[in-house]
């Protein structure tokens, strides 16, 4: 179905609901690389406003890549909850946006009608908001999920603690560990990027973080980012498995470039499940997506990378994941050029994220040749924080020596914390508080952590 609008005496055509998408998104370097973005800002207006038109339904009969030959497309199809959609089903996607702002609809309207939205109805709508619009709606939903530990309440903060090793040394990782639990961080997940994926080395920081966190009793837990493979593997021969760990891709090509499809998604859930590892819950997926990473495989088979990424989306809530996070500017200005790109990337992805239900947070970061720096990320920061994001990173310095990206540290945690007053989550806020490294204002007591700082060398650094 063709759609258009007249603005003046000129007639912008659009050839079916793929194009509008794409010509209605807000412009970043990725689209235009691809040619897919609006040839200039009138032709993007005019896309948006005849995407404000298009009913929601719409987007129930037109597929933008058909069914039959990718199986996200299937997966959002099938699973596609009619009765959820039953309170939306009359609206326009600009009425959607009005409606999503309106005060009477809370966070348990939208929690209900999650299941209801598809990602290109996400993706939509998101591209006719500003970016205090997206923060507005994002804060209003709640997204809870448990483990070790309970992620996603409101008023409630997390972070990963990041504590990558260019080679993988468990004297330089265990260092980090402690450094970031000493500053708070670590209440959404400890969480290594290994340097290779080799199964003896993935296990062995298993044992090294699991090790630690049993001697300590902390209420967290841990996770290798190693391919889901290496992860069926390592539960396989009975190593300490947490949450599993993969990238995932908003398309079938894109995930089969990272070597994966739903089948096997499905297996390594089943079996990272019954490990029943959990003590509050069993929450134990971990996905991370990012604009830009279908059109880096030559995936993206004609769609914008906004609605590929919240394709992802679909994806990521079949499994109940604990934690989902974009890794924002990690690919690089081919994909998102400066500052501004990012900020507009990371709010559509969280919004479109916590829309579909998902506990979304962010590694706010960009890529050393990207026209950005610690100032945009500071940005970010906050309006996330203040959007109501579940988790950021926490890397030493921010500066993370094994990946070659700048993300944020935990400063960046605890400046948000104290600005928006904001706490860890609450088993791991209270093991803080127990072991004397916070007080219970969450101030960060000095002399004890030296104390505690020299208790964990004297285990840890031999």
């Amino acid at each position: 179905m063709a759609y258009q609008h007249t603005i003046g005496r000129k007639v912008y055509k659009f050839s079916d609901l793929k194009v509008l998408l794409a010509k209605a998104s807000p412009h970043r370097s990725g689209d235009v690389l691809a040619g897919l973005s609006a040839s200039n800002y009138e032709e993007r207006v005019a896309a948006q406003i005849a995407l404000a038109d298009v009913p929601l339904k719409r987007f129930l009969e037109e597929e933008i890549i058909p069914y039959e030959t990718d199986e996200i497309s299937r997966l959002i199809i099938d699973n596609h909850n009619n009765t959820s959609f039953t309170l939306i089903n009359t609206l326009t996607v600009g009425e959607f946006r009005d409606w999503l702002l309106s005060d009477t609809t809370t966070s348990e309207i939208l929690q209900s009608v999650a299941d209801g939205v598809t990602p290109e109805m996400a993706a939509a709508v998101s591209k006719l908001m500003r970016n205090q619009d997206m923060v507005a709606v994002a804060r209003k939903i709640e997204v809870v999920t448990q483990f070790r530990d309970t992620i996603g309440l409101r008023g409630r903060f997390s972070t990963r603690l990041q504590p990558n090793h260019p080679t993988d040394d468990p004297r330089g990782i265990a260092a980090s560990i402690i450094d970031g639990l000493l500053y708070a961080s670590g209440d959404a997940v400890i969480g290594i990027n290994p340097a290779t994926d080799s199964l003896n080395e993935v296990g062995n920081l298993l044992i090294l973080m699991d090790a630690l966190r049993q001697q300590f009793d902390i209420p967290t837990q841990s996770c290798v980012l190693s391919h889901i493979t290496t992860t069926l593997e390592l539960i396989r021969n009975g190593f300490p498995v947490d949450l599993c760990f993969q990238s995932i891709g908003g398309t079938e090509k894109s995930n089969a470039s990272f070597g994966i499809n739903l089948a096997l998604l499905d297996e390594a859930y089943e079996a990272t499940l019954s490990l029943k590892r959990g003590t509050v819950g069993q929450n134990v997926m971990y996905f991370e997506t990012g604009q830009g990473s279908e059109l880096s495989a030559n995936a993206n088979l004609g769609v914008d990378q906004q609605t590929c990424e919240a394709r992802c989306y679909a994806v990521a809530r079949r499994y109940k994941p604990l934690l989902v996070n974009t890794v924002v500017g990690f690919i690089g200005p081919e994909y998102l050029y400066d500052g501004k790109q990012i900020i507009r990337a990371a709010l559509e992805d969280h919004f479109c994220g916590k829309l579909l239900g998902l506990p979304m947070g962010a590694d706010i970061c960009y890529t050393n040749h990207a026209e950005a720096d610690q100032d945009d990320m500071d940005n970010l920061l906050v309006l996330l924080g203040v959007a109501g994001c579940n988790f950021i990173m926490g890397v030493p310095g921010s500066d993370d020596i094994m990946l070659n990206y700048q993300s944020t540290s935990f400063h960046d945690a605890i400046y948000l914390r104290k600005v928006l007053g904001l706490r860890p989550a609450p088993e791991f806020e209270q093991w803080l508080i127990r072991q004397g490294i916070t007080d219970e204002q969450g101030n960060l007591q000095s002399k004890r952590n030296a104390e505690i700082v020299n208790q964990m060398k004297s285990l840890w650094m031999k």
